[in-house]
């Protein structure tokens, strides 16, 4: 059952990159934002009269702290109609019609496999509000895998926050990877390429091998793909050509 459309207020702008923005929005209405890290609100702008040529849903990329504040990153599309107006026409103190929390791309209960999370673009949004929930929360986990795939170094995304988090989760793997630009320094943490060459390369190295038995066992993961449809159809094939199992990705679709 969908939840009603409310009024939602800007009260913060922030550019993130020069084509992407940080947006936080209050909920006058509610005391409390509850949400489940990895869900998506769903906004209704003035760009159409049809409703379904109107909405725009984006992934939460703040966690729950108990405020009626939450945050949106998004970038813009040169031909997109809703990125323009938010843009263009959207300054703190606007007011914006939603509905959500929406979805069901959220963390496993509880978390018994390693955890790949893969996007590319602002498809890093879900992932940043999982990570920092799973350490709030001290949530038991395995190894967690964040494997951003960006195209430049200054498409980075929360870059700083990131990095810091990783120090605070000896868990917590965080893994830059530029397909346009090349580090001056490559460490095991930042890569050049394509996202796909990463976890390919870690879910092999993972694979333990019985000389007795002549076997080799994948260590159990789940996989949590946002970002681009290339990129996620592409990763589909390659995860199932490990020898991963097809109920073990779970994907947001951007685009």
């Amino acid at each position: 059952m969908l939840q009603p459309w409310q009024t939602g207020k800007i009260i913060r702008i922030e550019n993130e990159t020069e084509s992407t923005r940080r947006f936080w929005i209050q909920l006058p209405a509610m005391e409390k934002f509850d949400f489940k890290p990895g869900q998506f609100v769903t906004l209704d702008l003035p760009i159409h009269e049809k409703p379904a040529k109107r909405w725009r849903s984006y992934s939460i990329a703040s966690w729950p702290d108990g405020t009626n504040v939450f945050e949106l990153v998004i970038v813009l599309l040169e031909d997109g109609a809703g990125t323009n107006y938010l843009f263009k026409e959207v300054t703190v103190g606007s007011e914006l019609t939603l509905r959500g929390p929406q979805g069901v791309f959220v963390l496993p209960e509880p978390i018994e496999k390693d955890l790949f999370f893969i996007c590319t673009g602002t498809g890093i949004a879900p992932f940043r509000a999982m990570a920092h929930h799973i350490l709030n929360h001290n949530i038991p986990h395995g190894d967690i895998y964040l494997i951003f795939g960006c195209r430049k170094f200054s498409d980075c995304l929360y870059k700083n926050e990131l990095e810091e988090l990783e120090k605070k989760m000896s868990s917590f793997h965080y893994i830059p990877t530029f397909s346009r630009e090349i580090p001056d320094t490559i460490n095991r943490n930042v890569r050049t390429g394509y996202v796909h060459t990463v976890y390919e390369e870690i879910c092999r190295n993972n694979i333990k091998i019985s000389i007795t038995e002549e076997t080799s066992t994948l260590k159990p993961a789940s996989f949590y793909l946002c970002g681009w449809k290339n990129m996620i159809d592409e990763a589909k094939q390659r995860i199932q050509a490990l020898g991963y199992d097809r109920k073990s990705i779970h994907q947001e679709l951007y685009g």
